[in-house]
């Protein structure tokens, strides 16, 4: 295998180019953007939970998303924190927790002491909880930076501002466009989130707070700032986060601690998931390579596993019609 072409520089492509370099391949990675960052990837909660989001996705998700962290881990050492993730509901809701607790499995259930040893921030707040220990989180930012500069240093050439059509010279292509992608089949999905400063609050690990209507993620990040998230509105509009999502994310960020009622609002943003009907991904085989799409809201997640399946598929056609050679 000589040249690949990457088309998109999301999670999907970054971990894709990797998973190329590393075998040995000439990667390209064309990105629209003049930069890093600005996609649905640059948003993302970085949540590596593939039991809870057992919960209400398929099978698959959690088959795929099992090795993440590992692969993670291995990569940029360090990036990823093994914490595990802390699952609680408001006094009202709390069969919620019975409810998600019976959809999916690899927790432990807590009292309200073990909530405080946990997350000490949060003691006296909930009588119990769920707790997810083989999970962990990742700051999208941060990783994608740095596994493009690991990119650069392993010989994988960035080209920004271009969308990759008509660069002569590659054997092979992988289109990880995302919703950009020419995919009748794809549908956006909007997810919208805040980014909260606050020194009042210190929290260890992702909490999820249920609610019948007004879901929420709290992951923390670098010097006490806490991404809030996400909304999940059936829509491929771009554009700033509505009045209705601030209202109900800040809400739910009060009802797990009030101290967040006092944090600075440091950014909002929205990004569009790529899905398709089952909200499952597909690798699709192209004449001259494949395409990685409907991630939905498991980028970061199931990354690494459809990386590793395309790189595959692109070797395999290598050996056997030589269609990449």
């Amino acid at each position: 295998m000589r040249r690949v072409l990457v088309k998109g520089a999301g999670v999907a492509g970054l971990t894709v180019a990797h998973e190329l370099a590393a075998r040995g391949a000439s990667v390209t990675v064309a990105e629209i953007r003049s930069q890093m960052g600005g996609n649905a990837s640059w948003s993302a909660g970085g949540m590596l939970a593939p039991w809870c989001e057992r919960e209400s996705a398929e099978q698959p998700v959690l088959d795929l998303g099992r090795g993440a962290a590992d692969w993670w881990d291995a990569v940029l050492p360090g990036q990823a924190t093994r914490a595990g993730t802390l699952v609680v509901a408001p006094p009202r809701d709390v069969g919620e927790l019975d409810r998600f607790a019976s959809r999916t499995s690899g927790h432990r259930w807590l009292g309200e002491e073990d909530i405080a040893k946990l997350e000490p921030d949060l003691a006296g707040r909930f009588k119990r909880g769920l707790f997810f220990s083989g999970e962990a989180h990742l700051d999208p930012r941060r990783v994608m930076t740095a596994l493009h500069d690991k990119l650069v240093a392993m010989g994988v050439d960035f080209r920004f501002a271009i969308d990759g059509q008509g660069l002569p010279g590659f054997e092979c292509e992988v289109d990880c466009r995302g919703i950009a992608a020419d995919d009748a089949a794809l549908r956006g999905v909007r997810g919208e989130m805040l980014i909260l400063r606050t020194p009042d609050i210190s929290l260890s690990r992702p909490v999820r707070l249920l609610h019948p209507r007004f879901p929420l993620y709290i992951v923390p990040r670098a010097d006490h700032h806490f991404m809030a998230g996400a909304t999940m509105i059936e829509s491929d509009e771009v554009g700033p986060v509505t009045v209705r999502s601030m209202m109900e994310l800040a809400g739910a960020a009060c009802a797990l601690h009030p101290a967040f009622g006092e944090a600075a609002i440091v950014e909002t943003s929205a990004g569009v998931r790529p899905a398709f009907a089952d909200n499952l991904p597909r690798i699709e085989t192209l004449g001259n390579g494949v395409a990685i799409n409907g991630l939905y809201r498991h980028g970061f997640l199931l990354a690494p596993a459809m990386a590793r399946q395309a790189a595959d598929i692109l070797f395999d056609i290598d050996k056997r019609v030589g269609a990449c050679a």
